[in-house]
């Protein structure tokens, strides 16, 4: 069945449920328009701790699905950390990364307001790190107070990437060429529909150099160590948890629930202290693993969003700290 009939069947179905024909509630897709509101997964006692998923390709661009808009990245993690601003009971929060990293700018953003929250708050941030933490997942967890590793996660690729589709070819074998009037010489360096030159190329190195500086620099200065010491590591490889605990790139090995125990510790909770999230409605058997914040189901409908997943799309053109497995 081609997939175009399956969609039509969907959407028949869709419209059968939603017309009052059966009275059960049934939402499709997911929305975002509604505001988070806290949900308790567990506890009972005095104090919070708040659960934040960080999931998939760092960004600051929302995401346009079929259906509904995604907020980036950052707008969404913002958003949890305003709220818990301004709730006293929350004396710390635990991040949940599972990503691969994301842009530059995204992930320094992430980075800037974790840190601005602490400062603002007194609140501690605690790391746990999940499947993935690497790059702009690492940089991000710089910010954290402690950083657990579940005992499989891979993390490290430290490192600047840049990364602009290369079309030259297709063209070549289309017959169309790109006619550019430009100011100067290196007004569209880094244009799809051409080669670099070696000069544009030590250019766009310089770029990187600068860039990968910074995240070295912040390494050194939040793990104390020399920065001799991190280039030595950081050469892009990606490590297993006990190899970057190791390294001192990580404080701790544990489970999600060692992570959240910890989290009460360094926050002076008690055991019994609240563990809170944020979400757009509530979830039958809720738990600390379920990392969705949207309206809708654990994932969209596979007739509806035909997606791959992002680190598998070829990328916009710029300046990554990302793990890109494959993409050359």
């Amino acid at each position: 069945m081609k997939w175009s009939n399956r969609l039509i069947i969907m959407l028949l179905i869709g419209a059968f449920l939603l017309s009052g024909c059966i009275s059960t509630k049934v939402t499709l897709f997911r929305s975002y328009s509604e505001p988070l509101k806290e949900y308790t997964l567990e506890g009972e006692g005095d104090g919070k701790v708040l659960m934040i998923p960080v999931k998939g390709v760092i960004t600051s661009r929302s995401k346009n699905r079929l259906l509904y808009t995604e907020p980036g990245t950052v707008q969404e993690i913002v958003s949890h950390l305003e709220m818990a601003a301004e709730d006293k009971k929350i004396k710390v929060v635990v991040l949940q990364i599972d990503s691969p990293g994301g842009t530059v700018t995204a992930s320094d953003i992430l980075y800037h307001e974790i840190k601005e929250f602490k400062n603002k708050t007194g609140k501690k941030v605690v790391i746990a790190m999940m499947n993935l933490a690497a790059s702009g997942g690492y940089y991000i967890a710089l910010a954290g107070d402690e950083i657990y590793a579940h005992p499989t996660t891979v993390t490290g690729s430290i490192g600047v990437i840049f990364i602009r589709p290369d079309i030259e070819g297709l063209m070549g074998k289309i017959g169309v060429e790109a006619d550019v009037t430009k100011s100067g010489v290196y007004k569209d360096m880094g244009s799809p529909f051409r080669k670099s030159t070696e000069t544009e190329q030590e250019l766009f190195q310089g770029i990187i150099d600068e860039l990968y500086g910074r995240f070295v620099g912040l390494i050194a200065e939040n793990r104390g160590l020399d920065p001799d010491q991190v280039r030595a590591i950081a050469d892009g490889r990606i490590y297993t948890a006990q190899q970057a605990l190791d390294l001192k790139l990580i404080d701790r090995i544990g489970y999600l629930d060692e992570a959240i125990a910890g989290a009460k510790q360094i926050a002076g909770l008690p055991d019994n202290a609240q563990v809170v999230v944020y979400r757009r409605t509530e979830r039958a058997n809720d738990n600390r693993y379920y990392t969705a914040t949207g309206k809708g189901g654990g994932g969209s409908p596979k007739l509806i969003d035909l997606g791959i997943p992002e680190y598998m799309n070829v990328p916009d053109a710029g300046f990554y700290y990302l793990w890109t497995p494959g993409v050359e």
